[in-house]
């Protein structure tokens, strides 16, 4: 196959979430040479984003979404070791976790799989997270974007008292915050004081972009 076979190959299984054949479309390349990074800007990253503008208009449903974000992982499994010197190629840091007194975790994990295939570095800090927690990990790491994940009613005003430990602990105006979860609004994410809302994994990844470039575009005002 030619690289531009392979790169159409990539796009179009990505596309229908045929994981096996992603996998060895990348192998393939691999093998005759393709740079990781065109499989992944050049075909794998425009098929995801074709996914969630898919999702979006209503044409792809949480299923769909979710096969091909697990075929991108299984890319992704293969070329992230390839591309791990390149820290240039990437968007940004999140740090994402679910919140303490929730273990729900389907919907954190697909945003992950998304924003992994967007560019951004990930950090999972898994389920019942407590603040402190975030509290070390955003002083460890430096992310851009620390994302709070909520299933239950009874766990969204974990958000608040996560946002007053970063408050607390001086790192507030440091990092921003994203929220989301079955049960929030963008109402909620504004009274407790987030940066940012996603009502699904493709908008979280849009917005977190967004979010990134108008804090650099400030900084360098």
């Amino acid at each position: 196959m030619t690289d531009e076979e392979i790169l159409q190959l990539l796009y179009e299984e990505t596309l229908t979430g045929n994981a096996p054949a992603v996998a060895g479309g990348v192998n393939d390349g691999l093998a005759q040479g393709m740079a990781p990074e065109s499989m992944l800007f050049d075909a794998l990253i425009p098929s995801l984003e074709e996914v969630g503008a898919r999702f979006e208009r209503g044409d792809y449903f949480v299923p769909e979404m979710l096969i091909a974000a697990r075929a991108m992982q299984g890319a992704l499994d293969i070329l992230r070791p390839l591309l791990a010197d390149n820290e240039s190629a990437q968007i940004g840091t999140f740090l994402m976790g679910t919140v303490k007194g929730d273990v729900h975790d389907i919907g954190k994990n697909l945003c992950n799989i998304m924003l992994e295939g967007a560019g951004f570095n990930v950090i999972d800090l898994g389920v019942n997270v407590a603040p402190e927690k975030f509290i070390e990990q955003i002083e460890e790491h430096s992310p851009d974007v620390v994302g709070f994940s909520a299933f239950l009613t009874t766990t969204m005003p974990m958000f608040k008292a996560n946002i007053n430990a970063l408050e607390k602990a001086g790192l507030r105006d440091k990092v921003i915050v994203m929220v989301g979860g079955a049960p929030v609004t963008q109402e909620y994410a504004d009274a407790v004081g987030a940066d940012g809302y996603a009502a699904d994994a493709s908008t979280a990844v849009r917005k977190a972009k967004e979010l990134i470039e108008r804090r650099r575009e400030r900084v360098l005002v």
